[in-house]
């Protein structure tokens, strides 16, 4: 791999093939402001400018810094495909491309994709072949006056309020990959700590007749467990990976172990025609009365709200080590996990919170539409939220860190006597996520309009800035009474009753602190801000301990991991650096909880 290549890394570390092509770098690229490129020739021509890919042209990195709205911009690139792929095909893989996608390869459509967070690929058979070139060239299409999910991308040209800088078109790792006529497709790979095993499912693409499923399980002693069976018994191959007892490693916070696990695909001669490696964790999910356990214990759950912002990429990290260290920062100040904020996190993200052991909660970027959610008025195809979200999940099912699933954010719509697009859309993206995993618990919405009475967890977002109060308020939960979001001047209901599930406050806090801000500057945060260090560490102090010493909450979830933009609310700035004493902060909330008892 060239040294100097933008993101160099291996985008899919849950699912990792030995030949690949990183096809980051310098790219052709142009604007094309009224989405005339189509007819005006912008598939057949060079294109006037270059970028960086991945990284979106309102990036500095991208080398363009261009933050106006673009509603279509294009790319091309020539590639060679390496001869040494010869008899296989050969995949063209675009980690997320905000929004709307079109791929041509020498002229023909290879691909259509709607939705700017989830991956997609396109199969250049008949296209090109090893030991040729390939014309590549992207449409992104990134509508600013029609409502789409976009996560906090601000809908007006300036950042206000928690809406910031726009990305548009490629934004993650595009790249080549060769493959055989039959080869595995994404595994899913389920634990099963009661009965010490691992369950996989294992799509293969092709024929598969005469074709043997083989699966090796690793720890660092060696083999654990191999199971080999015959492809074609079932339209999706299963198999269980059982584990002798004194090999039995569970994956948790503090602890969290990998096992290896190498999957391959022999044929009737024998000959291993496709092999992936990967890695499976073996922990376990339960509800028990309002506390959510893992692996049978109950673990406080002390996440911080990360919405995956940064300075110079945007939504894209500058560098892997940039994702490594914004977990590592988490944790040095008490943190155990995450709320991943109206992003879908790209999967190096995700290995890592694997490896470290960190909890991370999967959400659904829905505040694209004005209003915050879907709604009546603004004609939201609601098809695009479920079938994105179905994306994320499937993406993502395999991840030992996520602990839980939440799709939709902060919908604030008042409950009546008409069912509205809100309900049928919360309660659509709730029975996706419950029929696709069955092992999570799944959270309908995360604050203010809860709409399927059977969520699995019940939550508030409450940034009253004073602790007395604050927990004056939430010891109601102990009395079976937790707080509920609620909205208009006469406290018109939104959610569904509270009925006794696992509950915690998914924000809270949001302590506003820049000394620097000088008078009129664009720095907001919760509340009145602190007048001086000490004040800020005592309310922080007081809010924490709030939560923590309340035995009917599970967790809770503070906001937020680092300052974005003008939200200037962190426990570090934007650039990552120190605002407190980090330490301090740690010794606060690392005390037991008493949901923990």
């Amino acid at each position: 791999m060239t040294p100097n290549i933008p993101r160099p890394e291996y985008p899919r570390p849950q699912f990792v093939r030995a030949d690949w092509l990183n096809l980051n770098g310098t790219w052709q690229f142009e604007f094309d402001p009224e989405d005339k490129g189509l007819e005006s020739g912008l598939r057949e021509r060079p294109l006037n400018g270059t970028i960086e890919v991945p990284f979106a042209p309102e990036s500095t990195l991208s080398g363009i810094g261009d933050v106006d709205f673009h509603d279509a911009v294009w790319y091309r690139r020539e590639v060679q495909i390496p001869a040494e792929w010869a008899e296989r095909k050969v995949m063209l893989h675009f980690q997320a491309v905000d929004y709307d996608t079109s791929v041509w390869a020498n002229g023909q459509e290879v691909a259509r994709h709607r939705g700017g967070f989830t991956p997609f690929t396109a199969d250049l058979s008949g296209v090109a072949k090893p030991g040729e070139s390939v014309t590549l060239v992207v449409r992104a299409r990134d509508y600013h006056d029609r409502a789409m999910p976009s996560g906090k991308q601000s809908r007006i040209f300036e950042n206000v309020g928690c809406m910031y800088t726009r990305t548009t078109g490629i934004w993650q790792t595009v790249w080549l990959e060769p493959v055989p006529e039959t080869h595995f497709l994404r595994p899913r790979i389920t634990p099963d700590v009661a009965n010490s095993r691992f369950h996989l499912e294992l799509p293969i693409s092709g024929s598969r007749a005469g074709y043997t499923v083989r699966a090796v399980l690793a720890d660092n002693r060696g083999q654990v467990a191999r199971v080999s069976l015959p492809a074609d018994l079932d339209f999706v191959p299963a198999l269980e990976l059982a584990i002798p007892a004194s090999r039995v490693h569970l994956w948790e916070p503090g602890n969290p172990h990998l096992y290896n696990l190498t999957l391959e695909l022999v044929n009737s001669t024998g000959q291993v025609t496709d092999r992936m490696e990967s890695y499976a964790g073996l922990r376990s999910l339960r509800i028990e009365g309002k506390r959510i356990l893992l692996n049978g214990q109950a673990v406080f759950q002390r996440l911080v709200l990360d919405q995956g912002f940064y300075p110079d990429g945007i939504l894209t990290a500058p560098s892997d080590e940039a994702l490594v260290k914004d977990i590592e920062l988490s944790m040095a100040a008490g943190f155990n996990g995450a709320r991943l904020h109206q992003k879908v996190f790209e999967e190096r993200f995700l290995y890592h919170a694997d490896r470290l052991g960190y909890m991370v909660w999967g959400e659904f970027p829905d505040w694209g539409c004005a209003g915050f959610g879907p709604a009546e008025d603004h004609q939201q195809p609601t098809s695009s939220y479920i079938t994105e979200w179905l994306e994320a999940i499937q993406r993502d099912y395999s991840h030992p860190a996520i602990v839980g699933w939440c799709g939709l954010n902060e919908t604030w719509q008042a409950i009546t006597d008409r069912l509205s697009t809100l309900d049928t859309v919360t309660r659509g993206m709730f029975l996706a996520a419950k029929v696709l995993d069955t092992t999570r618990p799944v959270l309908d919405a995360s604050g203010y309009a809860h709409r399927v009475a059977e969520t699995d967890v019940y939550d508030s977002h409450d940034y009253e800035q004073d602790p007395v109060k604050f927990k004056a308020t939430h010891d109601e939960a102990m009395l079976g009474k937790p707080f509920v979001n609620m909205t208009g001047v006469d406290s018109v209901p939104m959610s569904v009753p509270y009925s006794g599930q696992p509950y915690f406050v998914s924000e809270f806090g949001g302590i506003w602190w820049n000394p620097d801000a000088k008078p009129g500057e664009d720095s907001w945060g919760y509340g009145n801000r602190p007048q001086s260090l000490d004040e800020f560490y005592e309310r922080f102090q007081g809010l924490c301990d709030a939560l923590l010493d309340n035995w009917a909450h599970f967790g809770y979830c503070y906001t937020q991991l680092t300052d974005v933009f003008q939200e200037q609310n962190g426990i570090y700035r934007f650039d990552r650096s120190e605002k407190f004493d980090v330490e301090r902060l740690r010794k606060i909330q690392t005390r037991k909880a008493a949901s923990e008892d």
